[in-house]
């Protein structure tokens, strides 16, 4: 997350984002996502509780109360908050603080238990990092953060995804409609499949617009190759650790695509801004 807010600030200018951008940014954006996190795992924790991947949370196995962990929330969070609206500008703070409400309350008390679709929904909650950085930078919502922010939209539904394939049974236990234990494995798959090359053409949006060079859209190609073989893969059936793969390749997929907007950023300059 971090790292997609401090690609966002970079991208938004053409030299060196100040020290203080950089610190007290990636500081106040850290501590709103903490918080939003920390009252994710005290909302979930009863179902956090009977599942494997969540189990170990602090608040479900009662190593923290609920009211340290609603300390922790609010501390964490109006901190983070004051540094933003201080620090950096108002817009990257509330900003900030639309995304918490979006994740932290919307996704996880109502989204998440009430729609098959509740990933993709509230994956625009999670796909604010990018533009947080360029605000930051700017003070200003631009084309180039927004689409940053359309590119992990569309990424987040296969990632996960392929997730709730692997722990279907876990969310069958807890009645989270998660699209696999909706609509079926096979279903989800060819979502993920869908999803897949809607990302790839997203990714390609950058170079379109003259946002990025030739370097970018080669690793673009290069890494979204990658995950549409995955996506073949897991829509095929016949490897049993497709799921966890797709998973696992989607979380090196992003990091390296923002890694390549960066690089592509500095090594082959453009002047556009928008």
């Amino acid at each position: 997350m971090l790292l997609c807010t401090l690609v966002g600030m970079f991208l938004a200018t053409t030299g060196m984002v100040a020290w203080q951008i950089l610190v007290f940014g990636n500081l106040g954006v850290a501590l709103v996502a903490g918080s939003a996190a920390a009252l994710n795992h005290l909302l979930d924790s009863s179902i956090d509780a009977k599942m494997a991947r969540t189990r170990n949370r602090p608040i479900a196995q009662g190593r923290i109360s609920n009211l340290q962990g609603g300390i922790f929330i609010a501390v964490t969070g109006v901190s983070g908050l004051a540094i933003l609206y201080v620090l950096i500008n108002p817009l990257t703070a509330w900003l900030n603080l639309a995304s918490w409400i979006g994740y932290g309350v919307i996704y996880t008390m109502f989204l998440k238990r009430a729609t098959p679709q509740n990933i993709v929904i509230g994956g625009l909650f999670g796909a604010a990092p990018p533009l947080f950085g360029w605000t930051a930078v700017t003070g200003s919502i631009d084309g180039g953060g927004l689409i940053l922010v359309l590119i992990i939209f569309a990424w987040t539904p296969p990632h996960f995804w392929a997730l709730a394939i692997e722990r279907i049974d876990e969310y069958r236990e807890v009645d989270i409609p998660m699209l696999p234990v909706t609509h079926g494995e096979q279903y989800t798959k060819m979502h993920i499949l869908l999803y897949t090359i809607i990302l790839i053409l997203t990714t390609f949006l950058p170079y379109l617009i003259g946002m990025s060079n030739l370097l970018y859209l080669i690793c673009a190609i290069a890494l979204g190759a990658g995950f549409l073989y995955w996506s073949v893969v897991l829509l095929v059936g016949h490897n049993r650790q497709a799921p966890m793969e797709t998973f696992r390749y989607s979380i090196v997929y992003l990091m390296a695509l923002f890694i390549a907007l960066l690089v592509d950023h500095y090594l082959m300059p453009v002047t556009y801004l928008v």
